[in-house]
């Protein structure tokens, strides 16, 4: 066994990139970039493990994509750096950041032929402007710019950690510590995205796939003569309403379910159990603003969507208009791009005797285009 494990660390908000999309679920064609790097440092053969550290609500819709060791990160690197640690067995780790990509072999190559020479392998780069720090210039030759992976002798590094002090980067808590350090000269093209422009500075990345992935959503209620009726997020005059756990907008619940089922997410129930004393009586919409953001962070957006309301009552032909205007706002597109549709069964099954309400929903999305961002 290589006594070596990879892990990675990707739970952070991505706040400093600039744009909705969190970085991790940039697209690489179809990979998120999270897995890019997971898989490109995996296929060399050099771990027992790989371990991703990723927050908490990530993990599911991770688990979907490849079957590594997902850990749940904590409010800072350092935290989440432990949480990853705490899965680790091997005598050495390799710990580096989802945002440093293009790692390429020979640079990895040179950092893990050093394990067990010192107590942590660093890489960096040199520094080629003058530095001034507090009105004084220094060395330049002096200064180094660090960069990750970082391979560190595993009991050295949890020791280490168990500090009330917060540290940047392993090498500086193991020195703290009264480790050992080893630098190594780094490498230029393994940059690390933190902010937009950054995308520049990244050769290896290629861009998002031009697919239009879709989804379909199902969803019935039946009546009931207690509270009030809203579809598409808007209310209609009605003496009865629906029987559910939330408001029971099923034209929004379809539509959910159209919109996870298009990204590879699940169904509504996973997401908003009807169990759970949080979503009782719960406004729709409010569901739905939370499943289109998830959407957003994770690298969608949103082309169109279709909907057909089948309802023997009450009549719909005058709140089409009103439900697609509600909706498009929600959705983060045109209300071109909202279609609506109401029919009926023909007085047949349980819609065609007024018994509740049925809809379809469909949905398209498409990868966020970050190239168009740089």
């Amino acid at each position: 066994m290589s006594q070596l494990t990879l892990l990675l660390l990707a739970a952070g908000s991505s706040s400093r990139f600039g744009l909705h999309v969190k970085k991790q679920w940039l697209r690489i064609n179809h990979k998120p970039l999270w897995q890019f790097v997971a898989d490109k440092l995996s296929n060399t053969n050099l771990f027992e493990k790989v371990i991703i550290v990723s927050s908490p609500d990530d993990i599911s819709f991770m688990q979907h994509y490849a079957d590594y060791t997902f850990v749940a990160g904590g409010n800072t690197r350092q935290q989440s750096l432990k949480n990853g640690l705490n899965e680790v067995t091997s005598e050495f780790v390799l710990v580096s950041d989802i945002a440093r990509a293009c790692i390429s072999n020979n640079f990895l190559a040179s950092i893990i032929a050093k394990k067990g020479s010192n107590d942590c392998i660093v890489p960096y780069l040199k520094v080629t402007d003058t530095v001034v720090y507090e009105n004084q210039t220094i060395d330049r030759e002096k200064v180094k710019r660090i960069q990750t992976p970082q391979l560190s002798r595993t009991a050295i590094l949890k020791d280490a950690l168990n500090s009330k002090e917060e540290f940047t980067d392993e090498s500086s808590a193991i020195v703290a510590f009264g480790g050992t350090r080893e630098f190594i000269l780094g490498e230029e093209d393994a940059h690390k995205i933190t902010f937009v422009k950054d995308l520049n500075s990244i050769p290896c990345l290629e861009s998002p796939s031009k697919d239009i992935l879709s989804g379909t959503g199902f969803d019935v209620h039946a009546f009931d003569d207690k509270g009030e009726m809203f579809l598409g997020g808007v209310k209609i005059e009605s003496d009865f309403g629906f029987k559910a756990h939330s408001d029971g907008d099923v034209a929004i619940h379809a539509l959910i379910d159209a919109l996870l089922g298009a990204a590879g997410m699940g169904d509504i129930g996973m997401m908003f159990p009807d169990n759970d004393a949080a979503y009782k009586g719960i406004d729709s919409k409010e569901l739905l603003k939370r499943v289109v953001k998830k959407i957003h962070d994770f690298g969608f957006i949103i082309i169109n969507v279709d909907i057909t309301i089948a309802a023997e009552k009450p009549r719909l032909s005058k709140y089409k208009l009103q439900i697609r205007q509600t909706l498009a706002p929600l959705l983060n597109c045109e209300s071109s791009r909202v279609n609506i549709k109401a029919t009926t069964t023909e007085k047949l099954g349980f819609i065609g005797r007024g018994e509740g309400v049925g809809v379809m929903a469909h949905a398209n999305l498409k990868y966020f285009d970050w190239t168009l961002e740089k």
